[in-house]
């Protein structure tokens, strides 16, 4: 009886893990989330969920945390504070100089504001200086032409994004 018992429990041993991969291998494969859609409000943590979620469905190849710059809507209290910090942060990081498999996202509610930002931060940037480096601009497409040629001398990896 001993020896039957012993063997029943070696089999259940040997079979039950093959019985748990059969049943991992039916599970439904879970579904990506939709995307966000760009809010039409000016609500600072709307605008902070949509960008965070635009930058996460960029990151295929990157191997770092990005970067990402956001500016509050025109109407907030210390809004050219808040632009100004944004700035200097975003001019200090690529003077620095930014290695290969890194992003850098740009976005918020005032698409033109950003924009100058990106052309400003830029602007001293040494050509094909950040090969293999990702620059995200999220925004209203009529700020994508002069964003793209303020970035494009950096031999970046440029993708726009229609704030929509």
């Amino acid at each position: 009886m001993k020896t039957f018992t012993n063997r029943l429990l070696l089999i259940a041993c040997l079979v039950l893990p093959m019985l748990a991969a059969c049943k991992k291998e039916e599970a439904p494969q879970q579904a990506e989330a939709a995307p966000l859609t760009a809010p039409t409000t000016q609500d600072e943590s709307a605008w902070s969920a949509y960008l965070v979620d635009v930058v996460k469905r960029n990151m295929e190849g990157i191997n770092s945390t990005p970067y990402l710059y956001t500016l509050p809507a025109s109407t907030a209290a210390d809004f050219q504070g808040a632009y100004d910090r944004q700035l200097e942060k975003a001019q200090g990081d690529v003077g620095r100089g930014i290695i290969e498999g890194n992003l850098l996202a740009f976005g918020g509610p005032e698409s033109a504001k950003m924009a100058d930002l990106v052309v400003a931060a830029f602007s001293k940037v040494d050509a094909a200086s950040m090969k293999g480096v990702r620059v995200l601009f999220i925004g209203d497409a009529a700020d994508n032409e002069r964003v793209k040629a303020a970035v494009t001398p950096a031999g970046v990896d440029y993708r726009f994004i229609e704030a929509k």
